[in-house]
């Protein structure tokens, strides 16, 4: 699909991710960001987005946003903390999908782009692919994602829906909120310069990707996905060219929790004592390791800017810079 001259719908559009996609998107597309602000900012969405206020479980908001005009839905509404061990967040996260995609099937909108994240793949081999299986998610928040894929894969091979999934690394970058480890670290840094608590053993080892490259990949996912050249078998083996396209989005490289508490208290030019709690992982559900395959985005013809280091080192330094 191409993102020109479209009327697009953003759910969670003034959260991290999603209200940097809607800076992208509004220079040549009608925008319409839907969300409840319990994650995200007004001040955050760009001039020129048209905004619709309230609770995608709520089957009347999803009418007012979602209409016959649409040409496509960026599915991001969640409830989005990984650290969750709570069953209501799958069950809240399930309903919404479905109330979007009820919605989008009841007035003839077929295609949605939607966030999942690497934590379908639970505890898997490392680089992971998009065929991996079987798909053991070991949190709350994985299993919530996986559910909404199950739906998505449903309205695909059923109702005639295009859908593009995107399996996300960690993603930083500006507005990223307390609770991820870059802003966690600058917050205890600011309150204790002399010391720093890391969860876990600190070699918790994941792939960082930054919103920049990520608002890119997805894009370039959503105008390429099937478009990849059948001249060789790479090709063919890697490209997708059905009505239900998974792609991982992050780097070829990882940063381990401890390198992140280095670069950022390099950036904000500190010496700390670090002090570990112990144990393999951060919280119940913690993937320790974690380093995606984008071969087949690969494919597509798109690569990241930079290395994991890179996007942590350059998120540091635009969240100090406020």
């Amino acid at each position: 699909m191409e993102l020109s001259g479209k009327r697009l719908v953003v759910t969670g559009g003034a959260g991290f991710v999603g209200s940097h996609l809607c800076e992208r998107l509004v220079a040549d597309n009608e925008v319409v960001a839907v969300d409840d602000f319990s994650n995200g900012e007004r001040a955050w969405l760009p001039d020129g987005v048209e905004v619709v206020e309230g609770d995608l479980t709520d089957p009347e908001v999803a009418a007012e946003a979602i209409t016959e005009e649409v040409d496509g839905v960026f599915h991001f509404a969640a409830n989005k903390n990984a650290a969750a061990d709570d069953i209501d967040q799958y069950r809240f996260n399930n309903e919404l999908t479905e109330t979007v995609l009820d919605r989008m099937d009841e007035v003839g909108v077929d295609k949605i782009a939607f966030t999942s994240s690497s934590t379908v793949y639970g505890e898997a081999p490392r680089p992971t692919p998009e065929d991996y299986a079987p798909l053991e998610p070991i949190s709350i928040y994985g299993a919530s994602k996986l559910g909404e894929e199950s739906l998505l894969s449903v309205y695909a091979n059923s109702h005639d829906f295009t859908a593009w999934v995107y399996r996300f690394a960690n993603i930083v970058g500006p507005r990223l909120q307390l609770g991820a480890v870059i802003p966690d670290f600058v917050d205890k840094l600011e309150d204790d310069p002399d010391s720093l608590t890391i969860l876990g053993d600190g070699r918790q080892e994941k792939s960082y990707m930054h919103v920049d490259d990520c608002v890119d990949a997805m894009c370039h996912v959503v105008e390429h996905a099937g478009d990849v050249s059948e001249g060789t078998s790479e090709a063919r083996r890697t490209s997708s060219d059905g009505d239900f396209n998974v792609y991982n989005l992050g780097t070829r490289t990882t940063t381990s929790v401890t390198t992140i508490a280095d670069i950022v208290s390099d950036e904000m030019g500190l010496d700390p004592a670090y002090e570990y709690t112990g144990g393999d992982r951060g919280w119940v559900g913690d993937v320790p390791r974690m380093r995606l395959s984008i071969e087949k985005l690969s494919a597509l013809g798109w690569e990241p800017e930079g290395s994991s280091d890179d996007a942590v080192r350059r998120a540091t330094r635009q969240l100090l810079d406020g």
